[in-house]
């Protein structure tokens, strides 16, 4: 059998995925690898026999295309996030990964670690395949012996698969010892930061029957400005008439309008409204249909609602925006993608036009734009190409993984450049992501299997672990003393900006109950990728 594998590394590759699939899926107390088990795995039968070896063709592949594609769904978020709370975040997130470099330069001069041992313990013990995997574009590129090569892709793989677990332990230890220390309530939280990240999935439709004064004669564009609601008001019932309700909606006594929005900001609206009635609003559904329809068409996709003119060219209100498994309220400023699912009222004879617009096919959802995708995966290869000098002589590149995650946050941040679409459909992202990564750590895994069996064996591995270990650990701590303490950024947000790992990042999640940590992941993961790359590299050609 190791002989078929050693004649038929693509056999070898989906194996390696296959089992290490499995085992990432089992779970221990709430906790599993993941992916990463895929790794793993791969070190296995890698041990099994020094000539088993996927290309590095295919391991190259999967770094760029993962990485892109990370870029692509990352980069919205992140320049909204950069704009609504500035460069602070950033500079922290800079300042915490050089901590975690100074120390790692101090233990390879205390344990007089080779230069690939110290790259690959920065890289394994923050958790980040893509720096390991730059290093290892890096090795290639700067050491022409082929033999040399080998043995220092390998040191820095058996480094990072050393360190890796304690990259995923370590944080959960600092947010398990912090949260207690600092008594932290993530409900409060939750309750201060819903105005402005509006996290929580248990939006729905309420009505609500008007009964007090102080509305009656107003607005809705009114009401809402004064009074900074959130909520979507949708079908109005005033006498047995039923009409759509929007801005210019004047409200009488005994309306009943359909309301769309949080529980607890519904109720808030609705003690300065009237009363909440038991039951849904009952619609005419001869005359109106509620609908999802899925954004299908690429040339509305990137755009905003308030762009389409839906209003004026239709009788229609679009109540939500379902993107992945999170429900979002749609407002003006909402930004459409392909794969989002729209939930919207409207009339029955509008209906067929609306999902023309929209696009609604399945079939389209499920292809992949490969003028778009293949340009701008190639501008990120160019830019990974371009060579870096830095003071003292050091030069490096963005390489593989570098470039093009720049690329794709800037273009998934653009979503759009006149008729091109940048942005993938939800679906086909999560698909790449998942597919480049498992081509990643399969064939780092295998190709690096037989060092690190042997490396182990030696005995020669544990002053690696106890480094990594102190490296995690102290990061770790570290952000979250300073960020809470000094900065004061919600404690919610650190523990996802100190998850480095979808393993921590589920953890974090358990622990506070809510989806911010998702918020603080995401400001995180595109700096951090980027910073790691770059560090991991650095770090390499500075001790060479």
């Amino acid at each position: 059998m190791v002989q078929a594998f050693i004649e038929n590394p693509i056999l070898l590759l989906f194996i390696v995925v296959g089992i290490g699939y499995g085992i990432g899926s089992i779970k221990l107390r709430g906790t599993g690898l993941g992916v990463a088990a895929v790794l793993f795995v791969g070190l296995f039968f890698g041990s099994l026999d020094q000539e088993l070896h996927i290309p590095e063709e295919i391991i190259f592949l999967g770094l760029s295309i993962f990485i892109y594609s990370v870029g692509l769904s990352s980069g919205p978020s992140f320049f909204q996030l950069f704009r609504q709370r500035g460069s602070r975040d950033l500079v922290f997130i800079f300042g915490m990964l050089s901590f975690s470099a100074l120390i790692t330069v101090g233990f390879h001069y205390l344990f007089l670690f080779e230069p690939a041992t110290s790259a690959g313990l920065f890289a394994g013990s923050t958790t980040n395949t893509p720096a390991l995997a730059g290093v290892l574009d890096q090795i290639s590129n700067s050491i022409q012996d082929a033999t040399i090569q080998r043995t220092l892709s390998e040191w820095s793989v058996i480094a990072y698969s050393l360190s890796y677990p304690m990259g995923v332990i370590a944080p959960m230890l600092a947010i398990q010892w912090m949260q207690r220390l600092f008594k932290i309530d993530y409900r409060e939280e939750e309750r201060q930061l819903r105005k402005t990240y509006p996290v929580r999935q248990d939006i729905a439709s309420y009505t609500i029957i008007v009964k007090k004064e102080s509305v009656v004669g107003k607005t809705i564009r009114d009401l809402k400005q004064d009074r900074h609601w959130t909520v979507i008001f949708g079908r109005l019932d005033r006498d047995g008439t039923e009409t759509l309700s929007n801005w210019d909606t004047i409200f009488q006594l005994d309306d009943k309008v359909a309301v769309v929005g949080d529980r607890e900001e519904v109720d808030a609206v609705a003690a300065e409204m009237g009363e909440m009635l038991p039951y849904k609003l009952s619609y005419d559904q001869s005359e109106y249909a509620t609908e999802q329809i899925f954004v299908s068409n690429d040339k509305i996709a990137g755009k905003k609602l308030a762009g389409l003119n839906l209003s004026e060219k239709f009788s229609v209100l679009i109540s939500r925006v379902t993107r992945g498994d999170i429900d979002l309220l749609a407002n003006s400023d909402t930004v459409l993608e392909m794969g989002d699912r729209v939930r919207l009222v409207t009339r029955r004879k509008d209906m067929p036009q609306l999902k023309k617009l929209l696009g609604n096919s399945f079939e389209q959802l499920s292809k992949i734009d490969l003028l778009s995708f293949g340009f701008g995966l190639a501008l990120g290869l160019m830019l990974g190409m371009v060579n870096i000098e830095i003071p003292g002589g050091i030069n490096f590149r963005l390489g593989y993984a570098g470039g093009p995650i720049i690329v794709g946050l800037v273009l998934g941040g653009l979503r759009r450049t006149g008729p091109i679409n940048w942005q993938l459909p939800y679906g086909a992202n999560v698909l790449l992501r998942q597919l480049g990564l498992i081509l990643l750590l399969a064939g780092i895994g295998v190709n690096s299997g037989h060092q690190f069996v042997q490396t182990i064996a030696r005995g020669e591995g544990g002053w690696i672990f106890l480094a990594a270990a102190i490296i995690s650990l102290a990061t770790a701590l570290s952000t979250l003393i300073i960020g809470y303490k000094v900065l004061k950024i919600p404690f919610s947000f650190l523990i996802g900006m100190v998850s480095s790992q979808p393993a921590t990042l589920e953890f974090a999640l358990s622990k506070a109950n809510n989806k911010l940590p998702n918020l603080g992941f995401t400001i995180m993961m595109p700096i951090s990728i980027i910073t790691k790359i770059i560090f991991a590299q650095f770090l390499f050609a500075m001790l060479t």
